[in-house]
């Protein structure tokens, strides 16, 4: 049986949830607060996680940032907040989705297949390409690492599949929402500012070390691409 983790302190949410992932075949594993989700975590290993951000002694984006630094299972953070800061720290703590209160559980069931396919489909990937070397560029999708050279860039999880999207596909246009489908899934329901926000984290943290020999390209009023420029 595939376990899900749900933690949240509102025991109406959590029994909500809990009979929709019965319902797509699931085990519901349901904490309330922060400490009892690591722990539940650690015990279960489930299949995804659902994280409320605001939950008493350990808020969701502490206990994600202890499940990313040991595993890559989804998780999707759940809030009443909805601000793009708090979408975008989000995101760059590792987390897969971000669900805003109130909401539809089959809104909730739905991001989870997402992600499920997401990752099926990149272990898929990873099975026959796994290491992608450009120039001075080296991403490695089983290590989750990225390489300027010698220097290693410490980046989230999804930074490192939005490096692997754009460098795998040299001077290829991305739209922002052909990002949001790759990187989110279609059934994302994302603000394309977004991916904007993401990038610009994401270039702030490539640009420490020099790469004369690679960038991310704006390309206005469109979208991004990966541009060799020797």
């Amino acid at each position: 049986m595939q376990h899900i983790l749900i933690a949240d302190d509102n025991r109406d949410i959590t029994d909500v949830l809990s009979t929709y992932s019965r319902m797509e075949g699931f085990e519901p594993v349901v904490a309330e607060d922060g400490e009892e989700a690591y722990k539940l975590f650690t015990q279960y290993n489930p299949e995804v996680v659902l994280l409320d951000v605001m939950m008493p002694k350990e808020d969701g984006y502490e206990v994600c940032r202890k499940i990313r630094s040991q595993s890559n299972v989804p998780v999707i953070l759940i809030t009443a907040r909805g601000e793009d800061f708090d979408k975008i720290m989000g995101l760059d703590i590792g987390a897969d989705d971000y669900i805003v209160k109130p909401f539809s559980p089959r809104e909730v069931m739905a991001r989870v297949r997402a992600v499920l396919r997401r990752m099926t489909n990149s272990n898929k990937d990873n099975s026959s390409k796994n290491v992608l070397t450009i120039k001075d560029l080296k991403i490695n999708l089983d290590e989750y690492t990225l390489y300027i050279g010698e220097h290693k860039i410490t980046l989230t999880k999804k930074e490192i599949e939005t490096m692997w999207t754009l460098a795998s596909n040299p001077n290829k246009v991305f739209t922002r929402d052909n990002l949001l489908d790759s990187l989110w899934g279609y059934d994302y329901y994302g603000d394309s500012r977004t991916v904007d926000s993401h990038i610009k984290r994401l270039r702030a943290k490539l640009d420490k070390v020099e790469h004369p020999h690679w960038t991310i390209k704006t390309i206005w009023g469109v979208g991004y691409k990966f541009e060799i420029l020797d």
